[in-house]
């Protein structure tokens, strides 16, 4: 069963978001919809910057906690502008 990986972009925090789900359309109205403790619901603005399908769950938990290690806005930025960054992360973790 593939998984989607995403990242989310709020211009007024001038922040990411990084998730990993099964049902990205279910995932995605929590997050328009998220309780006061949650991270996404200190922006409304949240916008879908990227997404990518992997193969199964563990590779896209695997790729989502390497870019949240990654720490770096560039680094997410350069995911969407060189896509061969996404196919070598999702190599990399198939093992």
């Amino acid at each position: 069963m593939e998984n989607t990986v995403y990242i989310l972009h709020s211009i007024k925090l001038d922040k990411f978001y990084t998730g990993e789900t099964a049902d990205f359309n279910t995932r995605i109205e929590f997050h328009k919809n998220a309780e006061s403790r949650k991270f996404t619901a200190k922006a409304n603005d949240w916008t879908l910057f990227l997404k990518f399908q992997c193969e199964n769950k563990t590779i896209a938990k695997k790729i989502e906690l390497h870019i949240k290690k990654m720490k770096s806005k560039v680094y997410i930025k350069n995911l969407k502008k060189y896509p061969e960054i996404i196919s070598k992360l999702k190599e990399k973790y198939k093992s």
